[in-house]
């Protein structure tokens, strides 16, 4: 319990992110490992995508578009139900199913087929048009008629709302190797599928809604990724005593910024000052002495370009943070081998450092892995020097960040839409509050300050990861400048976001996910 009396947000599971083959295995365990009827599992699928729709969409002709398998019965139920709550509904058929379905439960209304060209009337008029066709198990580009199918659904005016997947997205992957249902919601049934939050199926689902349908525990069956939610933020945050000080709240060594390149390295700085770091140290040339000493006074400034400074600073620090701005000529080649072959410090590499190494060989960085821990925080542009061919162009996210934690035997944080967390032999982190407003430079230097503190305060580096994201997208909400917004408006509001408990609604909104699931809250 809180100090409040209420329950501990912390104390939550975690929301496991499946694949649509592990969704699969999940349904398996329910039914034949510990006997819930499947058809109670679809009961309460229905039912609760029918509440999602009666709540977002309380007024208008619901027309279903019904698959022949369990997608499709979710769909039933859910046009059943609306219907018994005095809602106008239509069902069109899409693959071989009886009009009399038994999950109809006595219930009739209007129901065609794609052979009736009636079909298309149903679809352009309806208000709510719900996907219910093809399900997490369909892999590659839908044939036809479901192909057609989709792209008279997205033509028309309605809203469109999915049932756990987008037909035509692949559960697993997010790719849309065909036509895929663009849908305006989709209601995930247990969890989101991991498909769904990776591009291009995250901008096919639309906004998801994750409800629970009755799932057992899941113990020990696998899922590819976790989410980052509030109340995972807030169980993996690192926690301050009251009789604590600065040297125990962690110190942060930030070598950043080439001669008169300053800024990314004051970004990195207050960033590590405002999520807690106890004490914070700048390495830069000494002719960044003034600018940074001027803007960033609660720092200690440490000059590079004097002989044994920098060695010093790393055997007195916690963690170092190394990149952001350092530049890629041979200076700054210089300084981040002396990082490397210096004392061993808890290391996160970002920006230049990770272009210096790129093209190298891989056992140059895991040479560095198994002395140290380090947190790797690529963008796109930068895992692509660093993985080079080693993937093919189709990869998706989810594997790029995989591979690259593997390749280099370290904590990969994987920066874009959404970004990932990735550590050999451990589910995938997944982002669920990023949005377009932290497209912004500047904000990965602001994320690197943030996990090098969290790191210093005694987070390994794939929760400091994960706790940074979760803090710094939070900021980024909290600042409320939507597309203006700042890097230093995201600093400001870092203590608010440290400060602040997950909600405890059932209903925790973020930008792209709300969840209906007790584990979230």
């Amino acid at each position: 319990m809180s100090s409040h009396g209420r329950p501990d947000p912390r104390a939550g599971a975690e929301v496991r992110i499946p694949t649509g083959s592990e969704a699969e295995a999940f349904d398996h365990h329910a039914i034949t490992g510990v006997g819930v009827p499947q058809l109670v599992l679809m009961e309460n699928a229905g039912r609760s995508a029918a509440q999602v729709v009666q709540r977002l969409y309380p007024e208008g002709r619901v027309v279903g578009l019904v698959g022949s398998g369990n997608n499709g019965g979710d769909a039933l139920v859910l046009l059943r139900t609306l219907a018994a709550w005095g809602r106008e509904v239509t069902a069109v058929l899409t693959s071989d199913r009886p009009k009399d379905d038994p999950l109809l439960h006595g219930w009739t209304f209007p129901t065609t087929t794609l052979e009736d060209d009636a079909w298309r009337m149903q679809v352009g008029s309806a208000d709510v048009l719900v996907d219910g066709m093809l399900g997490t198990g369909v892999r590659g580009a839908p044939r036809e008629p479901q192909a057609s199918v989709i792209e008279e659904v997205n033509g028309a005016r309605a809203v469109r709302v999915a049932l756990d997947i987008p037909s035509g997205v692949d559960a697993g992957t997010g790719a849309v190797p065909g036509l895929g249902i663009r849908a305006d919601v989709t209601v995930a049934f247990g969890a989101p599928k991991l498909g769904t939050l990776l591009h291009p199926g995250r901008a096919h689902a639309g906004r998801l809604v994750a409800v629970e349908i009755g799932f057992p525990p899941p113990g020990g069956m696998p899922a590819s990724a976790r989410a980052i939610t509030p109340a995972w933020g807030w169980r993996h945050a690192p926690r301050r005593a009251l009789d604590t000080h600065k040297n125990e709240v962690g110190r942060v060594l930030v070598v950043a910024g080439h001669a008169g390149m300053a800024g990314a390295a004051v970004l990195a700085v207050e960033a590590a000052l405002r999520t807690g770091a106890g004490l914070v140290q700048v390495a830069s040339p000494g002719a960044n002495r003034q600018i940074l000493q001027g803007a960033v006074p609660e720092a200690i400034f440490v000059d590079t370009d004097e002989p044994g400074a920098l060695e010093r600073a790393i055997q007195e620090t916690h963690v170092v943070a190394v990149g952001p701005g350092l530049g890629t000529g041979e200076g700054s080649r210089a300084i981040l081998d002396r990082v490397l072959t210096g004392p061993d410090r808890p290391t996160v590499l970002d920006a230049d450092a990770l272009n210096l190494l790129a093209g190298g060989d891989a056992e140059v960085i895991r040479a560095v892995t198994e002395r140290r821990p380090v947190l790797m925080t690529p963008h796109p542009g930068e895992m692509g020097r660093l993985l080079g061919d080693a993937l093919p162009p189709d990869a998706s996210r989810a594997m790029v960040a995989g591979a690259a934690a593997e390749r280099f035997r370290c904590t990969v944080l994987f920066k874009g839409a959404p970004s990932l967390v990735a550590w050999p032999g451990s589910p995938l982190l997944v982002d669920t509050q990023g949005s377009s407003d932290l497209a912004t430079a500047g904000l990965g230097d602001v994320l690197t300050g943030v996990c090098a503190a969290l790191m210093a305060q005694g987070l390994p580096p794939g929760e400091a990861a994960g706790v940074g994201l979760y803090r710094t997208g939070r900021a980024a909400v909290l600042a409320g400048k939507g597309t203006g917004l700042t890097p230093r408006d995201v600093v400001r509001w870092i203590p608010d976001a440290t400060r602040e408990e997950p909600s405890r609604s059932s209903d925790l909104d973020l930008p792209f996910v709300t969840f209906d699931l007790p584990a979230a809250r």
